[in-house]
């Protein structure tokens, strides 16, 4: 299987032969009704198919996918998004019938009469990542773009806390959703954890990958047949963006077992970047976090704990899509460092950030539940990858039963 590659002695990452694909490979398969996961017999991950419709996507007919302006696209994308009205968010009427069009067509009536792309997870081969082959360490887990550079540090940071504003989820989104729940969200996320794994994708591609998913979400309806498709597509676009030498699109559609054919997979890419309206650049609670170690650097443990607990709160849509991701950034950074060093918020971040701890307390209260709980939860990608020496095993440190926060 094609590797993203190891780096060269300039520093630069060059690409790996393919390898052999495993037949011995990890399975995303089986839901259980109530939505969560059970283990296979042979220990691999099994996620089981939801009921709905088959996975075909019609055919527009034609070789080329339609082309549009970014202007036309972006108005017509965005329609719904910035719509709160019930009028034209009737997330729970739209019928199967519209994808005789094309998944690809974004047409206005489509739009002005509430765009719901139904899409279903039920048919198919099991999705399946090889776990084969084992991760390798990155360099001192220090990203190559740094984000506090000198007299701009200020000036970087608030640009980033006025885009977040802009490039957020809708934070109930999933209310809306007629045949989607909290828990498959949660499974697709926990699954792209896995693949990003596989592919030595690097931190920042999961999260703009979570990011691409949960906006799209937000202003169209998916049936649970296409869910798989839809985050199959974002971290494909998320890769794209982020990554020096990224997967070829075949190897996205090996990893869903050939559940989606190579020209659905780009056909639901290109859908993906008319919703989105080709605004890709979106800070993420990764880029935020980099920014309060950089500004106050802490001890390696304190920053692999503080990245575990940031991607916890991926996996939850409910809370954590209410906070933004600069807030939960700081949740994440003051729960490692007071699990760690026995302090919460420093003065300087205090400052650099205009955060009290007292605004952070609900999401870090929120956040700390959610890491008692991962012990017990049935997605275990995330703890298992930060179980990895890289990372100094922290996802088996244990916080605080309770925080000194009153």
């Amino acid at each position: 299987m094609r590797r993203t590659g190891e780096k060269s002695r300039a520093g630069r990452r060059e690409p790996c032969p393919a390898a052999p694909r495993s037949s011995g490979r990890a399975v995303l398969g089986v839901l259980a009704e109530n939505g969560q996961q059970r283990p296979s017999a042979q220990g691999v991950t099994v996620i089981r198919r939801f009921s709905g419709s088959e996975n075909t996507v019609p055919s527009s007919g034609k070789d080329e996918l339609p082309k549009q302006t970014v202007s036309a696209v972006s108005k017509q994308a965005f329609a719904i998004y910035e719509d709160e009205s019930e009028e034209k968010e009737n997330y729970s009427c739209q019928v199967a019938e519209e994808l005789e069009s094309s998944l690809c067509e974004l047409d206005t009536s489509a739009i002005t009469s509430s765009i719901h792309l139904l899409l279903d997870l039920s048919t198919g081969s099991p999705m399946v990542v090889d776990t084969s082959f084992q991760s390798q360490p990155e360099d001192h887990m220090v990203d190559p773009v740094t984000l506090t550079v000198g007299e701009y540090a200020e000036d970087i940071h608030q640009y980033l806390r006025e885009a977040e504003v802009r490039f957020r989820p809708k934070p109930y989104y999933m209310k809306k959703q007629p045949d989607i729940t909290t828990g498959m969200r949660a499974i697709l996320v926990d699954w792209l954890v896995e693949v990003g794994e596989e592919y030595k994708l690097r931190t920042e591609t999961l999260y703009l990958a979570v990011n691409f998913l949960d906006r799209f979400l937000s202003c169209m309806s998916v049936l649970r047949g296409k869910l798989q498709l839809v985050g199959t597509a974002a971290i494909l676009l998320a890769a794209k963006y982020e990554e020096i030498y990224p997967p070829e699109v075949d190897e996205f559609v090996y990893i869903t077992d050939d559940t989606y054919t190579k020209r659905q997979l780009l056909r639901m890419e290109h859908l993906l970047l008319k919703v989105l309206a080709f605004d890709l650049t979106a800070p993420t609670i990764n880029q935020f976090l980099l920014q309060y170690i950089q500004r106050h650097g802490v001890c390696m443990k304190t920053e692999n704990f503080a990245r575990y607990l940031a991607e916890l709160s991926l996996l939850e849509a409910d809370p954590f899509l209410k906070y933004l991701p600069s807030q939960t950034a700081a949740a994440a950074y003051c729960l490692a460092n007071y699990t760690v060093n026995k302090s919460f918020w420093p003065e300087t971040l205090a400052a650099f950030t205009g955060y009290s701890l007292s605004e952070i307390v609900p999401c870090l209260t929120d956040l700390h539940k959610a890491c008692l709980d991962a012990p017990h939860c049935q997605l275990q990608a995330i703890k298992e990858k930060y179980k990895h020496s890289k990372y100094l095993q922290v996802s088996l440190v244990e916080p605080p039963t309770v925080l000194p926060l009153q």
